[in-house]
């Protein structure tokens, strides 16, 4: 009876849960043909193709010998880039913004530097068929804090550890490309205007009183860090079986041992250079995210050797004194200054947007191939994956995108995607649901 009753159970088990996907890619090697391809390595290849093979790019080139197992993808006419990199998002942390159940984004407390973004990642998120349709083959997906926005409202915390991960998968372990790829936190603002929920107006505290605050922050903040270090300095010598050990100043040690970055949000002029002389005095390497005001502190941020990750370009200036076109000019004065630029959506449902923001700062003065690499190669060089990701060049991980034209424009069409070698479908819920409504 226990025999039976095991084999009825797997019987159940392969009808409704079938052990692959209906549209499950069973080949290991293409050959995408004819295309122009846009290497990033050095010029493009106007006729060539690209083999893949087990997950890699295992050969690209005008002339190339053809494997004879391949899948051949005829792509005259069509371009081949490097799959687009979204360098921080909320991807697979939050489905509905106004359904407090669908969001896990945040933990209490100002500082969570153990918390690893994959460990509550949602794989069957709407948001990731979406983003990838639209060229985005992997993403960060990474912590906030401070009630779970980054920083945008002079929230403060160490948020967690981003996860890089592949837009594909039926689990996080499969999608997971690197489980973490620096830790995140929101720099405090000086505002000494505030929302008090109670009567549902702006309040006003004084100066004095809004600037202690923050310098008691700040000081916190240096205690952690110095903390972290001692913590270090006594693992290292084999002290720890003489003391508990902590995890929050565990998962600081990589970052005070240059072994990863710290990512500061941070928008402001005042957050930005505060933010860089903390890195400097803890000896840190720090990318700054947001970075709104970096046109303001350009030659500090290049001197300091601080990579940016900008937000969406199609903003309002945040100031009410600035051009109308800052916000669309920002990446390009940082590029002209030689600060790497890379950009990020910072949420999940418009994931899809980012070749348009970068479109956007290219027709204000971004050049077309410096906008390209900042959703593709640096991205990877800042977060430190360039080994793998960012170019179309033998023995890097097979996520590309093959396309109608410039990925930057919004008339260009997705034809194929690749994600870790494996042909994937564009399929998504609002393909669907224009296809639904259109046929009404």
């Amino acid at each position: 009876m226990k025999t039976n009753g095991l084999i009825g159970a797997l019987v159940l088990t392969l009808v409704f849960f079938p052990l692959l996907p209906a549209n499950a890619d069973e080949t290991s090697t293409y050959v995408i043909q004819g295309a122009k391809i846009y290497t990033l390595a050095g010029p493009p290849i106007e006729k060539g193709s690209v083999v893949i093979r087990e997950g890699k790019i295992a050969a690209v080139g005008a002339s190339v010998d053809l494997p004879s197992d391949a899948e051949i993808i005829d792509a005259s006419g069509l371009e081949v880039h490097a799959g687009l990199f979204d360098a921080v998002t909320r991807l697979g942390l939050t489905e509905v913004g106004s359904v407090p159940a669908t969001n896990d984004t945040t933990e209490l407390g100002e500082y969570n530097p153990q918390i690893i973004a994959a460990d509550a990642v949602y794989p069957a998120s709407e948001h990731i068929p979406v983003a990838r349709a639209n060229g985005i083959t992997h993403a960060v997906s990474a912590p906030g804090s401070g009630g779970g926005g980054f920083g945008g409202g002079g929230a403060f915390g160490i948020a967690g550890q981003g996860t890089l991960m592949n837009l594909e998968g039926w689990t996080i372990e499969e999608m997971t490309i690197e489980k973490s790829v620096g830790l995140f936190m929101s720099w405090p603002s000086i505002s000494t205007q505030s929302f008090d929920f109670a009567t549902f107006s702006m309040k006003e505290k004084p100066f004095k009183e809004v600037k202690k605050e923050y310098d008691d922050k700040l000081l916190d903040l240096e205690e952690w860090f110095d903390a972290a270090r001692h913590y270090k300095q006594a693992v290292d010598k084999g002290a720890r079986e003489n003391f508990e050990r902590d995890l929050k100043l565990e998962a600081l040690v990589p970052v005070i041992a240059g072994d990863k970055s710290l990512i500061i949000y941070a928008q402001d002029k005042r957050q930005i250079k505060d933010a860089a002389e903390f890195a400097g005095r803890q000896k840190v390497k720090m990318i700054l995210a947001g970075g709104a005001d970096g046109w303001k502190v350009k030659e500090m941020l290049a001197e300091n050797n601080i990579p940016v990750i900008v937000g969406p370009s199609q903003a309002l200036p945040r100031h009410e004194d600035e051009p109308y076109d800052k916000p669309f000019t920002n990446a390009a004065e940082l590029n002209a200054a030689g600060v790497k630029v890379a950009f990020a959506t910072f949420g999940a449902a418009n994931v899809r947007t980012l070749p348009y923001e970068v479109g956007h700062a290219v027709g204000f003065g971004l050049p077309w191939e410096e906008g390209l690499k900042a959703i593709t190669l640096y991205p990877a060089q800042i977060l430190g994956v360039d080994d793998r990701l960012g170019t179309v060049e033998e023995g890097k991980m097979a996520n590309l995108i093959v396309t109608s034209g410039d990925p930057l424009e919004i008339t260009t069409q997705v034809k194929y995607l690749f994600i870790n070698g494996k042909l994937t479908s564009t399929d998504n819920k609002h393909k669907r649901l224009y296809e639904k409504y259109r046929a009404r």
